[in-house]
């Protein structure tokens, strides 16, 4: 992969990375046209990345279906497909990883430990492989997405990140590969992921109300007397610094992680607060 992303590169082509860990939906596929649209050639990494997995988490029950993967890659016209296993991504002995402090605290980072270590030291290898001019990640994982430019700016990495925006079914449910895990009855009522975001940006934008505290009560009654619905976390955090904030102002992340059932959730929005709503403070 290294030896031909250089012939490519040398021939004057440009490389578009999509790093994804297979089972891939309409979310990817999205993905893929996102990195169409900014380069020449479309690479698509597909890797269930161990190091990002606790160790009571479903890595042996990820959905994996590599067929569909390259049947999928071919119609969207990927160039590439990277399929490492994990003998060449951590081979005996291996010992290096890369950790982005402070970002990964909170969020997934609090109640996943290590995940993100999983995460950056995947992505900096995937990174070093590929050598991609741009690479594409959906806003779904939006602390992924906030922890991975932050490794970028600060290691000098000479990539383009691209966000693409989170693509959702028409309930609103945001597309993930652990949506398979789901019951009819819990998919349809999965809805309420996306509807607590939206109340909290009514509450913000609409009412401005302005104290997360506030917000984030608001929230969680939409999850009261579900008995398939298990609140991980609901937050409010800066984009900068990913850390949660009782006074909202500037741009600003809106966050969950819901079980629903068996499956783990997230979702979040990106909430710019108007200036003129932002209390003086005396």
């Amino acid at each position: 992969m290294q030896q031909l992303s250089a012939s490519l590169k040398a021939e004057g082509k440009t490389i578009g990375f999509v790093p994804t860990m297979g089972y891939l939906h309409d979310g990817h596929l999205s993905l893929i046209k996102t990195a169409h649209a900014g380069a020449q050639v479309v690479v698509v990494s597909i890797y269930v990345n161990p190091a990002q997995f606790g160790p009571s988490e479903d890595l042996s029950n990820y959905p994996r279906d590599i067929e569909r993967d390259q049947l999928l890659c071919r119609e969207n016209g990927v160039d590439i497909i990277f399929y490492p296993d994990d003998g060449q991504m951590y081979p005996d002995a291996y010992a290096t990883y890369v950790d982005v402090e402070g970002l990964t605290q909170h969020l997934c980072g609090a109640t996943r430990p290590g995940h993100f270590r999983g995460v950056t030291t995947i992505v900096n290898k995937l990174f070093n492989i590929v050598q991609p001019d741009c690479a594409v990640f959906g806003q779904k994982d939006g602390q992924q997405a906030l922890v991975i430019k932050k490794m970028v700016k600060d290691l000098h990495i000479p990539v383009q990140i691209i966000i693409a925006p989170t693509i959702r079914e028409k309930n609103g449910l945001a597309l993930s590969s652990r949506n398979k895990y789901l019951t009819p009855k819990q998919r349809k009522e999965a809805s309420v992921l996306y509807k607590a975001l939206q109340l909290g940006e009514h509450l913000i934008l609409d009412k401005g109300e302005l104290k997360a505290s506030v917000i984030i009560d608001e929230i969680s009654k939409l999850f009261q007397n579900k008995p398939d619905f298990t609140i991980d976390y609901i937050t409010i955090v800066d984009t900068l610094k990913v850390q949660p904030i009782e006074h909202l102002s500037g741009e600003i992340m809106l966050a969950l992680a819901i079980y629903v059932g068996k499956a783990r959730l997230i979702d979040n929005i990106i909430i710019q607060v108007p200036r003129d709503q932002i209390p003086e403070i005396h």
